[in-house]
């Protein structure tokens, strides 16, 4: 078994594309991310066609000749037909993988295969686990990996979903299922992805928040199961399991009045409340900023180039480089990709 060291799940969106192109080469090499097309349910077909082949073109620019998988898990039947067609379309030039899953329609386990089989790019099989392990999920694995054969290369991803303190179980499930997914084929590539990112804004001023699913990670490989060694680690990047759900932005009324500088660290996840309007908001985002690198697990702006955009705002003067909502998510997912990658290097 052979893949990337890390699989953030990430938008398919402008922000999360930048932050993908802006890691130095070492740092991307070592990652191969799962992109999320956002939903566009009610979509007009010929709008939600246009939306898809946008959504393409955007990861396909970040990538280039990098391989990568893409989803829309939250689409309609539309949407996934629209996918279908636009990765038909675009075969002969395109590295990404196609996705689908065990609780997907008939129709998008067909289109997803022949995709595969059309391009020899592969097939990645996203299994849920968002609490037990479920005999009958796995049965669905299995007859997927039998409907591929031995021709087409396949990917497992196993989604925890969100991994919060309250489910003190997930590393044993997570257990459960790799014990009985892992035998059922010379998988290319398994990773375990899951999400602990809070999903609202702190009350005030500066939150921290355990990475419940950093944590989760460790005690897998404390379990000391052989194929614990062969997994990919995987997470939703600097960003919540909820928000890669959301829809493309409107940004009608202007938006909302308040967003969050994001940092993360070796236990924790750092979050630091700004406005994003008023007389005071450049002021209150330095100031955040500063806050940011004042802690004692600031990197050092020579990090990566979100730590130097921090540095930057921390010490400049006046509304230029304080950013926005889709700044401080580039931001934060170079910083978090950056440290990720390094975590899990020997």
């Amino acid at each position: 078994m052979s893949g990337p060291l890390y699989v953030p799940v990430l938008p398919a969106k402008q922000h999360a594309c930048q932050a993908y192109r802006q890691l130095i080469p070492a740092v991307q090499a070592a990652v191969v991310p799962l992109w999320n097309l956002p939903p566009r349910a009610g979509a007009h077909p010929d709008a939600l066609a246009v939306g898809v082949r946008d959504d393409l073109w955007r990861v396909r620019k970040a990538h280039r000749h990098h391989p990568a998988w893409v989803d829309c898990p939250f689409a309609d039947e539309a949407q996934q037909s629209a996918l279908a067609g636009a990765l038909a379309a675009d075969a002969d030039v395109s590295p990404l993988r196609p996705v689908t899953g065990p609780d997907r329609s008939e129709a998008h386990q067909a289109a997803m295969l022949e995709h595969a089989r059309s391009t020899g790019s592969g097939l990645g099989i996203r299994v849920l686990l968002p609490g037990e392990w479920d005999d009958a999920v796995g049965q669905g694995v299995r007859e997927l990996v039998a409907r591929a054969g031995p021709a087409v290369e396949t990917d497992l991803l196993l989604d925890l979903d969100a991994v919060r303190a309250d489910r003190t179980d997930t590393a044993k499930e997570s257990l459960r299922a790799l014990e009985a997914l892992m035998p059922l084929t010379p998988w290319r590539t398994a990773a375990v992805l899951g999400g602990a990112f809070p999903t609202g804004l702190p009350e005030h001023g500066t939150a921290v928040e355990p990475r419940w699913d950093w944590r989760v990670w460790r005690d897998l490989h404390r379990a000391g199961r052989e194929f614990v060694r062969a997994l990919a680690y995987g997470d939703y990047g600097i960003d919540s399991t909820q928000a890669i759900a959301r829809g493309p932005s409107t940004d009608v009324g202007g938006g909302p009045h308040w967003g969050v500088l994001r940092y993360t660290t070796d236990e924790s996840y750092v979050l630091v409340k700004v406005p994003t309007r008023g007389p005071d908001r450049s002021a209150t985002i330095r100031a955040a900023a500063r806050d940011i690198l004042a802690l004692p697990d600031f990197r050092g702006p020579a990090a990566s180039a979100g730590e130097t955009w921090l540095r930057d705002c921390a010490h400049g003067h006046g509304p230029k480089g304080t950013g926005h909502a889709g700044v401080w998510l580039r931001v934060g997912n170079i910083q978090h990709i950056t440290h990720v990658v390094r975590s899990l290097r020997p």
